[in-house]
């Protein structure tokens, strides 16, 4: 390995690898979630994910890389993994091309592939290797953490194994363990620091307000069950939490009829959930590995209301940028919002009349980056994922700001303990569950009152299973298609007979599907819209018309 310094130990590479077999026939792909497919496939991935991720380290200087084994809202056979830069988050994008090339080399070829990239990477093998990682509560995943650890020994690397815990807590040990003793530092490294860091800022702001109603979660049937149990032994009274689906043992179980997804796609409570949900009373779902958050109620009439991400960002972003005017810095610093395609159109508009908004791609890097960009930028996708990123320099402003009245000193200490209640290194739900009932007893609102800040226009989202997700492509931030060629006019065409008609077209990023997207000023319109774009879609993309589902029109 001329060029390069330090030692691979190629004969140990080589001797674990050949525990973990490639499949010749399959194919990976490194994409917003990572790699992820079937679990009981993913055994040689995970191997070579360890090496990737000592290899990351190592050309970090020895700093701390995450992996998280996880398929998030997927179903419990499908299993998972992401890698975690230093801060907590996303893996630099020009690494997943070279996650998606060593998990696909052909086993004679991975140690030839290996010494390639170190080369062309110009990684200093004599720099040290640190590793955290944990996993969900998947049946695949105990097997698949053992082929994470093979691949770490093989290379030497140091692991610090976190256990089953969520994701966003994965993410905060991270950041955390790489902050230690400077003058950025996150937190206590641990899941005990974590709850202590989120629980005292929520006692903080809740401090002489009414006392909060329980709140019924819905966990999915995943890892948040346990997570939220230990949060609400840290809350106490402050918050009481009413736990539902929180079965982590049952097969099949994980996200079937119950967590965020499953509410979002039907626009219906869990069915577990019907019967103990009273009119008015809040309640949320958390997804399999806690990071997405739906709030929902049922209203006077018995009809269920979602409350997504677009009604989080919106309740989330106005009481900042109140409480940034009542701290008298409104001239300084600048609050921001981030969407994508899938925001609700009712919910644009509102934020827009009061805000910076931007339009992005899905993707949480693409949202992640935009917020970047402002002094304090709200990201929160439609399906719940999202969080507050407080720049460096916002920080630093909250901490030196001298108040000029005792009203200013009031609202600069709910902005300073924002930034430790709110985990800004990803999106969780735990901590935007916290984040929303600060803001609605703030506010004195009920789930009611928080919902008639906008009325959204009914929408409908649709997945459509294709060949090959590939074959659609899209511009402008998502929200129109590309290829196949004709169908975005087509798509137009039909979207000017709906009152308020709009509908976009993407592929999936974590499944072989594409999902349309429909919103309409009638809910039979949004319906009707929605699934004939499906029809179109599946018939362009060669469905087979003896199972072309019957609702496509």
């Amino acid at each position: 390995m001329s060029g390069i310094r330090g030692h691979l130990p190629k004969e140990q590479i080589e001797a674990y690898s050949e525990l973990h077999p490639k499949a010749r026939h399959l194919l990976f792909s490194y994409g917003t979630a990572g790699f992820r497919t079937l679990g009981v496939v993913l055994d040689s991935v995970l191997f070579r994910i360890g090496i990737l991720a000592a290899l990351r380290s190592k050309k970090l200087d020895g700093k701390t890389i995450g992996v998280m084994i996880t398929a998030s809202h997927n179903p419990e056979d499908d299993n998972g993994v992401k890698l975690v830069d230093p801060r907590g988050e996303m893996l630099e994008a020009a690494w997943e091309q070279h996650a998606t090339t060593l998990a696909n080399a052909p086993n004679e070829e991975f140690l030839a592939t290996l010494e390639n990239f170190i080369r062309t990477a110009r990684i200093d093998l004599s720099k040290p290797a640190r590793v955290v990682y944990a996993r969900d509560t998947r049946p695949t995943g105990e097997s698949l953490v053992k082929a994470l650890e093979d691949g770490l020994t093989a290379i030497g690397a140091e692991g610090r194994n976190a256990g089953i815990t969520t994701t966003p807590i994965l993410h905060y040990l991270v950041k955390a363990i790489n902050t230690k003793g400077t003058k950025e530092e996150y937190g206590e490294d641990s899941e005990d620091g974590y709850f202590q860091k989120m629980s005292e800022a929520f006692r903080k702001l809740v401090s002489g307000r009414p006392r909060i109603p329980p709140l019924i979660i819905d966990c999915a049937n995943g890892v948040g069950a346990p997570i939220a149990k230990k949060l609400s032994e840290y809350l106490g009274e402050t918050l009481p939490f009413v736990l539902y689906n929180a079965d982590t043992t049952t097969p099949g179980a994980l996200n079937s009829n119950c967590g965020a997804d499953y509410v979002k796609t039907t626009q219906r409570p869990p069915p577990s959930l019907i019967g103990a949900l009273q009119q008015g009373q809040r309640a949320c779902s958390l997804d399999g590995d806690a990071d997405r958050l739906m709030y929902y109620f049922i209203d006077e009439r018995g009809y269920f209301t979602l409350l997504d991400g677009d009604k989080i960002a919106t309740l989330v972003a106005a009481f900042i940028v109140d409480l940034v005017k009542l701290a008298g810095l409104a001239e300084t610093i600048k609050v921001g919002v981030v969407q994508t395609a899938y925001a609700n159109g009712s919910s644009t508009k509102y934020l827009s009349d009061r805000l910076p908004v931007r339009c992005v791609p899905t993707g949480v890097k693409h949202l992640h980056h935009a917020a970047e960009q402002f002094n304090v930028g709200v990201y929160f996708e439609a399906n719940g994922h999202g969080t507050v990123l407080f720049s460096p320099w916002t920080l630093e402003k909250l901490e030196t700001h001298e108040p000029l009245t005792p009203a200013q000193s009031t609202a600069l200490k709910h902005l300073n303990n924002l930034t430790q209640l709110i985990n800004q290194t990803v999106g969780d739900a735990l901590s935007d569950l916290l984040l929303v009932e600060v803001v609605l007893a703030h506010k004195a609102y009920s789930a009611i009152e928080w919902n008639s800040l906008y009325t959204d226009l009914p929408n409908r989202l649709v997945k459509v299973h294709v060949p090959n997700r590939n074959d659609f492509k899209t511009e402008d931030a998502e929200r129109r298609l590309v290829t196949p060629y004709g169908l975005q006019g087509k798509i137009d065409d039909l979207c000017k007979r709906y009152d308020g008609g709009r509908s976009f077209v993407r592929p999936s990023g974590t499944e072989d599907v594409v999902r349309v997207y429909a919103e309409a000023v009638l809910r039979s319109q949004a319906d009707e819209l929605a699934y004939r774009v499906a029809g179109m879609v599946y018939d362009e993309a060669g469905g087979e018309a003896a199972r072309r589902p019957k609702e496509f029109m």
